[in-house]
């Protein structure tokens, strides 16, 4: 049995929009099958992708408070001269520069309309291959941890474990990493950003969810109701979704 990160989720006033956003930041397009908005890979919707992990926006009724989202997404580029048109090109979009501490650093702070944060990185080697999106960053007390439950969890592979640092990526080494970086602060607020987990074929959802909760997952209830699929939290709290085979 396994799980697979199928999509990253965020919450959003507008997801017509904030899908749009998107889509032209990442050269991909937005897909409305339903109340939600899909970004994913162009030429057809296909979900789950083989390799990407699309977004999908999902209304709520609650703007995103002031406080840093704890998941967020960094973006790739392949050269500074790439770097310099892509922040130019969001800027365009509508994106704001975002201040959370990071100081002086080479990499640039965005926020997009709705006030998520997310980076562009300089070029870096590691993420050459990625596609566009080159990880999905959990802010997170404790990297090892987080690494035991989350390597755990999906067939993903772990590359990188340290005090302050974790890296997974797909053992097919395609699409993005999965990070989690030791940061100050605990979290305080309902996550506006998640990963929806999906089983393969075949394999049993509840069976999963049960696994999940002996590796140390807890059940959320968000008022969801009678719905496909199961809320989560890990063991620092942290959304997730597990959910059903389509």
């Amino acid at each position: 049995m396994a799980l697979r990160p199928a999509m990253v989720n965020i919450k959003a006033l507008d997801p017509s929009a904030i899908g749009r956003f998107w889509a032209e930041a990442l050269g991909w397009t937005a897909y409305s099958p339903g109340v939600t908005t899909y970004v994913g890979p162009s030429g057809g919707l296909v979900w789950p992708d083989p390799v990407a992990v699309g977004i999908d926006f999902v209304p709520v009724p609650e703007p995103k408070t002031t406080t840093k989202n704890r998941v967020h997404l960094d973006l790739a580029t392949t050269s500074a001269v790439h770097h310099a048109e892509l922040v130019a090109r969001l800027d365009a979009l509508g994106a704001t520069r975002a201040h959370v501490g990071q100081g002086d650093v080479p990499w640039t702070v965005l926020a997009d309309p709705e006030g998520n944060e997310f980076c562009v990185l300089e070029p870096r080697e590691i993420y050459r291959d990625t596609g566009p999106i080159a990880a999905v960053v959990v802010d997170c007390a404790d990297p090892r941890a987080m690494a035991g439950f989350w390597d755990a969890a999906m067939d993903w592979t772990l590359h990188e474990v340290t005090d302050d640092h974790a890296v997974l990526r797909s053992a097919k080494g395609v699409g993005p990493y999965l990070e989690f970086l030791r940061t100050p602060g605990v979290k305080a607020v309902p996550d506006r950003v998640h990963l929806d987990l999906l089983p393969y074929p075949g394999d049993d959802k509840a069976a999963e969810v049960d696994r999940l909760r002996a590796l140390g997952a807890t059940d959320l209830d968000l008022g969801q109701g009678d719905v496909p699929w199961t809320c989560l939290v890990d063991p620092e709290g942290h959304e997730f979704c597990v959910l059903a085979p389509s």
